[in-house]
């Protein structure tokens, strides 16, 4: 079956939709968190079970990181060098040991297109713990620099957004970018899981490869998508 992950500790009810997930990415200091948020992210994965990761982004609290900033291939790589090792920190004194590094909104959407910033991201990533796993978007820029640095990957697809007919997001800013009916999230994960295929907004469908579905906990409904998703792909 394929995985449901979540981005967390981001001021949302994490606890309630832990008992759904697969795998977490927590937010670790650039567009929110601190010291005591990431701990206890990082207890509640320790307590499921849960794969822990971190979520690094631009530091940019004010718009949530999801402006992108300009920015160097070797400031884009400090920040996700100082974030990750924040979150590394923090799991030693729980006991964990991270499993990925995930970018966080508009961070994670450069570089999905850009390629040096791409590198930049994947080659922190490998100099930090060559065997953390790196998480993108599907067939993405960051997927084939993950790739190319000799990075496990992780294709990633999502329940809650909606794509463009190029296989990438739809900015959040459109109408209807957001999927906040868990049937309709539940669905369009069953069918991303089946058969590799998501409809577009607008009409149509692209295949894209899933190796890790994500929810947003920030999502309206999430806990009901999280409910509705998880038995959608638990029944195959």
């Amino acid at each position: 079956m394929i995985e449901l992950n979540a981005d967390i500790g981001e001021g949302c009810d994490d606890a309630s939709l832990m008992p759904y997930l697969a795998r977490v990415s927590i937010a670790c200091g650039g567009h929110a968190g601190d010291a005591a948020s990431m701990a206890a992210a990082l207890r509640l994965a320790a307590g499921h079970g849960v794969a822990a990761g971190a979520h690094p982004s631009y530091p940019d609290r004010s718009r949530f990181g999801r402006r992108a900033l300009a920015a160097s291939g070797a400031e884009i790589a400090a920040w996700v060098t100082q974030q990750t090792e924040a979150l590394a920190e923090q799991a030693v004194r729980v006991g964990l040991r991270l499993a990925h590094v995930k970018p966080h909104g508009a961070l994670y959407n450069v570089a999905a297109r850009d390629a040096g910033v791409a590198l930049a991201i994947a080659r922190a990533v490998a100099a930090l713990d060559p065997s953390l796993v790196l998480v993108g978007l599907a067939g993405s820029q960051l997927i084939k620099a993950g790739q190319a640095t000799g990075l496990l990957v992780l294709n990633e697809v999502f329940a809650d957004r909606r794509y463009q007919p190029s296989g990438r997001l739809v900015s959040r800013e459109t109408p209807g970018a957001l999927i906040t009916d868990p049937g309709a999230a539940a669905e369009q994960a069953r069918v991303l899981a089946q058969s590799g295929l998501v409809a577009t907004l607008g009409g149509g469908a692209v295949r894209i490869r899933a190796d890790t579905i994500c929810l947003h906990s920030d999502t309206p409904d999430a806990l009901n998508i999280a409910q509705a998703v998880h038995a959608a792909l638990n029944r195959g």
